[in-house]
């Protein structure tokens, strides 16, 4: 069965929070008129419910239910852990 659900790749950037991570997710898109390279970001509070990830670790998160006002995604898997 597929899923609809969206799903980005990120670092996790802070596991400061019980039960949460925040993780950064950088996009590197082409700038239609000046031709240059911007990398853009964004932090997401995923939901963590056994405290698994921990900082510098890549993750995969899911879109799911709200948990809170700011977190509505889900950790899916530790792709890497960090060094």
């Amino acid at each position: 069965m597929e899923s609809n659900k969206k799903s980005f790749t990120g670092v996790v950037t802070s596991d400061k929070m019980d039960k949460t991570i925040v993780v950064t997710v950088s996009k590197r898109t082409l700038h239609p008129l000046y031709k240059k390279y911007v990398t853009t970001t964004k932090k997401l509070k995923a939901h963590d419910e056994k405290n698994d990830a921990h900082e510098g670790d890549t993750v995969r998160v899911v879109e799911c239910r709200h948990y809170s006002k700011d977190k509505c995604w889900r950790l899916e898997q530790v792709i890497e852990r960090a060094k």
